[in-house]
């Protein structure tokens, strides 16, 4: 296969959405991907004896091992493994006035047609060549939604007022609308924004006021989820396709500029500002969950309406039809987890939301994954975990783990702030002011610690007299190094006094008397 090889946990999506019994090119489209590399993956997999779920124990390592052996462990093809063996058609004609038809859905047409010719095609293939007969149709036909297939899911134009009761101002809140492609059951939310949090919460409780999870979502070319929008290679946010993963679905964004793609969610969105938020438009809200409240009063009318185009309600037709095709909802509900792109530093340490986290040495300036959530940072290289932290503040501070650290950093790792300032307060206060600058100015602790050991150290050859006396003699002259401080009791520096300013003033009488001003500080400042 040409071009760069997939992260494996693109390649375990592809086998675990072919199981799903989604085709190739919408496996491609999910994860933004070309369908010559799904397919290629799938035959890699086939050969391999691999099918979804994959083993428990089989790590990154051993499946790309299995997928991508050496040359000579391939196994020949045949020849005639390429031809594609003459199967009996279906009638599309027919199949197609079935699926018009309440309740009737492809999988069940199928089932049927293989009960007819046992040797026929199979489930992708029989929805593949449908979809090409189809499309020789006229194009502006309506859509043919398949019973839990679709969910589609976008923000209404309109916003809701909520009024803070502490300060009185009015904010606007967020309509979530989310529709089910055959029975147009409906769910509506309001949160504070469009952005990545709100976004996949909304998805995760649609798919609790579902009872089950679709088989595909198709959003928007909403930012929050998609990072850049093209025609044949969406590009999906990596927290969005983690939500993806965790319910068993795959998210395949509308073609920019094509609202025919979500025509459910665009008459959905109209329904819910119609039916909902003009309904709403006098009263008064001071909080989100008392606005969710009467959103989901209702919400509940309006899935219960017969409506005259359907023939039934919206409810009615959820229970006959996408309900029984809904995949169960998973024993836990997502958990919100941000991904972000880092590369270690020097010190070994990468930045979070203004803390640094160590991961191991040997990977200094590698490209790396950070994956945050509230309680805790995880740090992945290509795709294994190599480090995990509580969260920090974001205080510019550092998480280290010894073990990350290189030999010539771990003698330091019994230093710490507390004890470096307990041992300078020994020695003398202008030690310790000393000591403060240096670790204050320092952008790593272990920049400042190496500078305040080597000082502390010098009371050994000097005696701490004269370390105190040249640690005052380095805060006059503004000097905070190790250097200064030796280079001080080397020349001896320390055991001369400064002279007084009227001192000064009494040897050149030309400059005038001394001044005395608050805004002058004068040598003593320091101490």
């Amino acid at each position: 296969m040409a071009g760069e090889r997939l992260p494996m946990r693109k390649i375990r999506d592809v086998l675990r959405l072919h199981a799903a019994g989604l085709s190739k090119r919408r496996i491609a489209a999910s994860l933004n991907i070309g369908a010559t590399s799904a397919g290629d993956y799938l035959r890699r997999a086939r050969r391999a004896g691999l099918s979804w779920p994959l083993p428990d124990d089989l790590s990154d390592q051993a499946l790309d091992r299995r997928l991508f052996p050496p040359p000579g462990d391939l196994p020949a093809e045949r020849p005639h493994e390429h031809r594609q063996p003459t199967r009996p058609l279906p009638d599309w004609p027919a199949l197609h006035g079935e699926l018009k038809r309440p309740g009737v859905t492809r999988s069940l047409l199928w089932e049927e047609y293989r009960a007819v010719h046992p040797d026929g095609y199979g489930l992708s293939q029989f929805c593949a060549l449908y979809r090409t007969w189809r499309g020789t149709l006229n194009p502006t036909m309506r859509q043919t939604h398949v019973a839990g297939d679709k969910l589609f899911v976008d923000y209404a134009g309109m916003t809701a007022e909520v009024i803070d009761p502490k300060t009185g101002e009015v904010l606007d809140a967020q309509i979530f609308v989310a529709t089910l492609g055959a029975s147009s059951y409906t769910y509506a939310e309001a949160t504070w924004s469009q952005t990545l949090p709100d976004w996949t919460g909304s998805h995760s409780r649609a798919f609790t006021y579902f009872g089950g999870v679709p088989a595909q979502v198709v959003p928007d070319n909403l930012k929050s989820g998609i990072v850049k929008a093209c025609l044949y290679d969406p590009e999906i946010n990596r927290t969005y396709a983690d939500l993806a993963a965790h319910y068993d679905t795959a998210i395949v964004p509308a073609r920019p500029r094509k609202p025919k793609d979500k025509a459910k969610v665009e008459v959905a969105v109209q329904v819910v500002e119609r039916w909902i938020l003009a309904r709403l438009r006098n009263r008064q809200f001071f909080s989100l969950a008392e606005l969710n409240q009467a959103i989901a009063e209702l919400l509940t009318e309006l899935n219960a309406r017969v409506t005259k185009h359907l023939g039934a309600s919206r409810r009615q037709l959820f229970e006959d039809l996408d309900r029984p095709a809904l995949k169960p909802l998973p024993a836990e509900v997502f958990q919100y987890a941000e991904w972000k792109q880092r590369r270690a530093g020097l010190d070994y340490h990468v930045e979070v939301a203004k803390h640094y986290y160590s991961v191991p040495h040997s990977l200094i300036k590698q490209k790396l994954w950070a994956r945050i959530t509230d309680r805790s940072v995880e740090i992945f290289h290509k795709g294994k975990r190599i480090a995990v932290h509580l969260r920090g503040s974001g205080n510019r501070h550092h998480t280290t783990v010894p073990e990350h650290m290189p030999s010539a950093h771990r003698r330091y790792a019994q230093w710490t702030p507390q004890r470096i300032h307990r041992d300078a307060a020994a020695n003398g206060p202008c030690t310790e002011a000393l000591v403060e600058i240096i670790i204050r100015n320092k952008p790593h602790p272990e920049q400042g610690f190496r500078t305040c050991i080597g000082i502390l150290r010098l009371a050994k050859s000097h005696g701490p007299e004269r370390l105190e006396a040249a640690c005052e003699r380095a805060l006059e002259i503004n000097a905070h190094s190790y250097s200064s401080v030796a280079s001080i009791l080397k020349n001896n520096l320390d055991r001369r006094k400064p002279r007084q300013s009227s001192q000064r003033v009494a040897d050149n009488d030309t400059d005038g008397p001394a001044i005395d001003h608050f805004n002058i500080r004068g040598p003593k400042y320091f101490h």
